[in-house]
């Protein structure tokens, strides 16, 4: 049992000289541990619960301080503006105010799209860039987290919104039904952190993310041909083929050149500067300026020429004014009630995905970290306050994220100073706006989701994993080839499939022994590791639930089958012992435990002895309560027996040729006596208390790891 291996292919494990402190006398250390305390209902109930919601302890900052301390780390955690903005300094501001002068150039342009693409006046975008941020920035737990509406939910809301409401024949109730999705979106997102369930999003993989935020930015750039061609009616389905079938029908009488110009001209325009802004990151603000001038040139080459009397579409008329109240058109009840429930519910988690994704991203750069429940929490509270006040659902923008991040922001004061550049807007620049081109929104819109399409992470994950990429591709060809919501329920579906197969159909692999080491590594990645005659290792990479625990045990039946041919075809010897390396198995159930059990009873006929290597300390507790595991021992060698002497102790020769003397010894206490004085060396002994009266324990080295035990019957032979 001694060497250097590894329980794991690539995981490294301590030597004997780690494993031993240095001692200055030549007394060995001998430890005996006994089996585990048995934990109460109540104590396993509240560890668990604790781990699996309150796993960063989140009152660990109220520990032994004063109530006035108490009170004030309250108010922090609630409202991170009373943490951060007692060492707000003029420095700090300044960052955020050129980060917010040059998001708020990017977002007034975008904001109008998005919300022409959710199928909303262009007002509602912009009121949707004023209320949410605010909201969010005396709440959030993200530094550069830009907020306001994006492309993706835009769109999403607006399918699921048509799908229901025609716009066109019920402009009132679509608006009431957008509202209300808004509404039950933010309570999705603020119940989805307050019980601290975030990790439900994370069961949408980051290659379904991939492939659904690619296939959404190219539905959503095929959706800009109607302005960016000047068509007049268009379909309203989202799939590639209505859109080219409604694009070319209409090729021969319903496409503009004036329009099919201008919104060609400044695409150009955009992708030059995009280009320029990553060439020289010291230049990032022409790219996020170009948009809002592309605007102000169009606009007034479009006033000045009058293109709009030939055939050019515009903006048209835009309401002055802040957000008014949207309370009373919230559906609270009746049929649309349901309705607004169930999109909400769907754009919220996608915004949620979105936003926390970001989130994480700028904070690994920046070296802090985000809080994903606080951060839920405050994307659900902006949400539910802009809902009231006409916004629809915002989140955080990827582009502007980037530029906020790049711009130099310090803290949410950015969003802040955005928000006020757009209040200034709504109160005495949206009449401006009126002879604005569809044609150059179109424009901004196609610029700004073609980063989502990130082929390279698609190549990358084909190579890594072939099942992330089918999961990849599945959501990508789901979104353009039949509908958003179609593509999010395929990711959604293989996420889960894979989540499935994997726990369903664990790893296992048998492991042999690297010549001229002690290192045991799975043979099928190890051409050159070896089997040890007679004996046959395999290691279970998983927990072992009632899901798998059948699939365990026949796979390794079918491992020993095939094994018994090759060996009768070469004349070597017959499998005598099996040994199943358990360090992976990070839990078990009563199933598995009776899984193990069917396959002792099984070999035991067979004349095949079973034995395990290394389970945890929450796995012995249960393996002492199966009826036909109770004598299980293990003991844990932790040292490099290289020169063992003869002594008149009955061993198992079988075991002896490639692992190392396994000797017998007559006595529990015997055994770490022994070593100790023979070797010394450190011992490690583990033994139920009813081993204690047998005859014996059995101790081994040279084999899979330096800790690995084995388990032992107590009788004269390896026993079960």
């Amino acid at each position: 049992m001694s060497g250097s291996a590894h329980p794991m292919d690539g995981e490294g494990e301590l030597s004997a000289a780690d494993m031993s402190s240095p001692r200055q006398t030549n007394t060995p250390f001998v430890h005996k541990v006994e089996v585990p305390p048995k934990q109460s209902l109540f104590n396993e109930f509240m560890y668990t619960f604790k781990e699996t919601f309150f796993h960063d302890d989140p009152l660990r900052h109220f520990k032994d301080q004063s109530l006035s301390k108490e009170l004030m780390l309250g108010l922090q955690s609630v409202f991170p503006v009373f943490e951060w903005g007692l060492k707000y300094n003029l420095k700090m501001f300044r960052g955020d105010l050129i980060a917010g002068l040059t998001i708020a150039s990017l977002c007034i342009p975008q904001d109008i799209g998005y919300a022409k693409l959710a199928g909303l006046n262009p007002k509602y975008g912009l009121y949707s860039s004023f209320v949410p941020p605010l909201v969010y920035a005396f709440i959030r737990s993200s530094r550069d987290i830009a907020i306001g509406p994006v492309a993706v939910v835009s769109l999403l809301l607006g399918t699921l919104l048509r799908a229901e409401i025609d716009p066109t024949t019920s402009p009132n109730e679509y608006l009431r039904l957008a509202f209300t999705a808004t509404f039950f979106a933010g309570v999705t997102q603020v119940t989805l952190g307050f019980f601290r369930l975030g990790f439900l999003i994370d069961f949408l993989s980051h290659a379904a993310v991939v492939g659904f935020m690619g296939g959404a930015a190219i539905t959503i750039a095929l959706q800009q041909l109607k302005g960016f061609l000047g068509i007049k009616k268009f379909t309203m389905k989202t799939s590639i083929a209505a859109v080219l079938q409604s694009v070319f029908s209409s090729a021969p009488h319903g496409w503009n050149w004036q329009t099919i110009l201008i919104g060609i001209s400044f695409l150009i325009f955009l992708l030059v500067c995009k280009f320029i802004g990553k060439k020289n990151k010291k230049l990032f603000w022409i790219p996020a300026v170009a948009p809002l001038l592309s605007v102000i040139i169009s606009t007034f080459f479009v006033y000045i020429t009058r293109a709009d009397r030939k055939g050019v579409k515009i903006v048209n008329h835009l309401d002055k004014g802040i957000n008014p109240s949207s309370l009373r058109l919230i559906y609270f009840s009746g049929d649309y009630l349901a309705k607004g429930i169930r999109i909400g519910v769907v754009s919220g988690m996608v915004a949620l995905t979105e936003a926390v994704a970001i989130g994480r991203s700028f904070a690994a750069k920046k070296d802090y970290q985000i809080d994903g429940n606080k951060e839920m929490v405050a994307l659900g509270a902006m949400n539910v306050i802009g809902s009231t006040t006409s916004c629809y659902v915002a989140t955080g923008s990827f582009s502007r994220s980037a530029v906020n991040f790049v711009a130099g922001c310090q803290t949410a004061v950015s969003n802040i100073i955005m928000s006020m550049v757009v209040l200034l807007t709504l109160l005495f620049l949206t009449p401006l706006f009126k002879y604005t081109p569809n044609a150059i929104l179109a424009a901004i819109i196609i610029n700004a989701v073609i980063p989502l399409i990130d082929v390279n992470a698609a190549v990358l994950i084909f190579k890594i994993d072939k099942l992330d990429f089918v999961a990849c591709m599945g959501a990508f060809l789901g979104v353009i080839f039949a509908s958003v919501e179609i593509g999010l329920l395929i990711s959604v579906g293989i996420s889960f499939a894979k989540i499935l197969l994997q726990v369903t159909r664990p790893r296992t692999a048998i492991l042999g022994k690297i010549p001229r080491t002690s290192v045991y590594r799975n043979i099928h990645q190890y051409p050159e590791a070896t089997m040890v005659p007679g004996v046959m290792i395999i290691r279970v990479d998983s927990a072992i639930y009632f899901s798998n625990s059948n699939y365990v045990r026949e796979r390794i039946q079918r491992w020993l089958i095939d094994e018994e041919e090759k060996v009768k075809a070469v004349s070597l010897p017959n499998i005598q012992f099996l040994i199943i390396e358990m360090s992976p198995v990070t839990d078990i159930d009563t199933s598995g435990i009776h899984a193990l059990e069917d396959l002792y009873k099984s070999l035991q006929k067979r004349d095949i002895q079973v034995h395990t290597i290394k389970p945890h300390t929450t796995r012995k507790e249960r393996y002492t309560e199966g009826k036909n595991c109770r004598s299980f021992c293990f003991i844990q060698l932790f040292s490099s027996l290289s020169h063992v002497p003869p002594l008149p102790l009955q061993r198992s020769d079988a075991l002896a040729k490639g692992i190392g003397l396994l000797f017998f010894i007559q006595s529990y206490p015997a055994a770490g006596a022994w070593c100790s004085s023979l070797f010394s060396v450190r011992v490690n002994l583990w033994c139920n208390e009813s081993l204690k009266t047998l005859c014996g324990v059995l101790v081994g080295h040279r084999f899979v790891g330096n800790s690995s035990p084995l388990d032992n019957s107590g009788v004269t032979s390896l026993g079960h």
